[in-house]
C-alpha cells in the first residue's frame, strides 16, 4: 500500500508540473540572411535559444509581431511570408506571396499582416491567424505602370502608409474592411527610397532618393496633402556617390527633433518636429544607413554604409553631438535596443556575430556566434507604432 501511494503521489506530481510557463517580452530573432535561419534569443540571458531554418532568402529579411508577440512575421527578399511560433520555436506556416518583397507591417488590432513589394509591385494583405490573402492592392500609378513599394508603415484604424519608388507618391491604403480596402494618394517627389511614422502616428515622412529633401504628410489631416521639408538641403556641395540606401524605419525622433540620414553625406540632419525645420547637421564618420533613436531618446546610434561599415557613432541629444565612436566589428548592418534601451545588439555580419553592449558606458556585455546575421527583432517591437 505504501508503495502505490509513493507511486501515486509521483504520478500526481508530474502533472501539476506541465509544461513550463513564460512570457514572450524578452524574446527575439536575429535574421541569418544567408543561409535562410532565424536564430530565437532570449534578452534577459543574453543568449540564443533555437534555430530554425527553410525560410529561403532572407537578403533585406525584417519582422514584425503579433500583439501577444508569441509569433514573428517573416518577410523574406523572395517573397515568402512566413509566421514562426517564438515558444514552440517551430514555423507555424509560410507562403509565397510575390516575386520580391522587401519588408512588411502589422495592423494597429493585429489582424491583418501587410507585405510591401518589388516585384510585383503593391502591397497585399493577409489574415494574421491563418496567413490567408485577403486583398492585393497594385501600385499602379499611371496606365500600365506600377511601382515597387516601400517604407511601408502601419498607422491608426487599420491604415498603412507607404511610398511608390516609380511613381513618386505616398499613399495611405484603409483596410477597415480588409477585403475592400480603399486608397489615397499624395504627391511625394523624386523617388521616395523608404519611410517612417512618427512615435505618435501623426506625422509619415518618405526620404527622397532622387532630389534632396523629405515629403511629410500629416496624417491627422491628410485633406491638407504632402509637403517637402528639408528641400535642398544639399545646395551648393558636391554630390558624393551613395554606397547603400540608408533607412528610415527604426524611430529616429527623439527629444523634439528627428534626426534624419543625409543622402550621400557624412551627416546626420536634425530636424524640430513642432515646425519641421532643420536645426542642426551633426558630422558623422560615414555614410548613415540607420540612425537609430534609443528608446528613452537620449542617444541616437549611426551606423554606416561601406567602406565605414566597421563603425558605429553615437550621438548624444542633449550635448548633439558625436560622445563615442568605435569600431565593435566588420560589417555593422542592425541595430536592436533592449525594450528599455539599456542594452543594444549589433549584428557585424563579416564576423559572424551579433554584438551586445551597454548603451550607459559602452562596455561589451558578450556575443552570440550567429550565420551572417543581419536584421535584429525583439518582441517589444509589437506594442509600437511604426515597428
Amino acid at each position: 500500500m505504501r508503495l502505490l501511494l509513493i507511486a501515486l503521489l509521483g504520478l500526481l506530481l508530474n502533472a501539476c508540473a506541465g509544461p513550463q510557463l513564460r512570457g514572450t517580452g524578452d524574446l527575439g530573432l536575429v535574421i541569418e540572411r544567408a543561409g535562410g535561419h532565424v536564430t530565437l534569443v532570449n534578452t534577459t540571458s543574453r543568449q540564443p535559444y533555437a534555430r530554425i531554418g527553410g525560410l529561403g532568402d532572407l537578403s533585406h529579411a525584417s519582422a514584425v509581431y503579433s500583439r501577444d508577440g508569441r509569433y514573428a512575421f517573416i518577410f523574406g527578399r523572395d517573397g515568402g511570408l512566413t509566421k514562426i511560433d517564438l515558444l514552440d520555436a517551430r514555423i507555424v506556416k509560410r507562403v509565397m506571396q510575390s516575386g520580391n518583397a522587401i519588408g512588411g507591417s502589422i495592423s494597429q488590432d493585429g489582424r491583418i499582416v501587410v507585405a510591401q513589394n518589388y516585384t510585383p509591385g503593391g502591397i497585399k494583405a493577409f489574415d494574421a491567424e491563418t496567413l490567408e490573402l485577403l486583398s492585393d492592392v497594385p501600385a499602379e500609378f499611371a496606365p500600365g505602370q506600377f511601382s515597387k513599394v516601400v517604407g511601408l508603415a502601419d498607422t491608426s484604424g487599420n491604415r498603412f502608409a507607404y511610398a511608390l519608388f516609380d511613381g513618386g507618391e505616398i499613399r495611405v491604403t484603409d483596410f477597415s474592411n480588409p477585403r475592400q480596402p480603399t486608397t489615397r494618394r499624395f504627391a511625394a517627389g523624386s523617388q521616395p527610397y523608404d519611410g517612417l511614422v512618427t512615435p505618435d502616428g501623426r506625422y509619415y515622412l518618405a526620404g527622397l532618393f532622387g532630389e534632396d529633401g523629405v515629403a511629410l504628410l500629416d496624417l491627422w489631416q491628410p485633406e491638407k496633402g504632402s509637403r517637402k521639408i528639408l528641400d535642398n538641403y544639399g545646395r551648393g556641395q558636391e554630390k558624393r556617390p551613395v554606397f547603400k540606401m540608408p533607412h528610415l524605419r527604426g524611430w529616429s525622433v527623439a527629444q523634439g527633433r528627428a534626426y534624419l540620414p543625409a543622402i550621400g553625406r557624412h551627416e546626420v540632419l536634425v530636424v524640430d518636429v513642432a515646425t519641421w525645420q532643420e536645426v542642426g547637421r551633426i558630422p558623422v564618420r560615414g555614410q548613415p544607413v540607420f540612425v537609430m533613436a534609443r528608446p528613452d531618446g537620449r542617444q541616437i546610434w549611426v551606423n554606416f554604409a561601406f567602406p565605414d561599415n566597421a563603425k558605429v557613432d553615437v550621438i548624444d541629444t542633449l550635448a548633439g553631438k558625436v560622445v563615442h565612436a568605435f569600431e565593435p566589428g566588420k560589417g555593422i548592418l542592425h541595430m536592436e535596443f533592449a525594450p528599455r534601451g539599456e542594452h543594444v545588439w549589433l549584428s557585424a555580419r563579416d564576423d559572424n556575430k551579433v554584438l551586445i553592449y551597454n548603451t550607459e558606458n559602452f562596455a561589451k556585455l558578450g556575443e552570440i556566434p550567429v550565420e551572417s546575421p543581419s536584421g535584429i527583432f525583439f518582441t517589444s517591437r509589437a506594442v509600437r507604432i511604426g515597428f
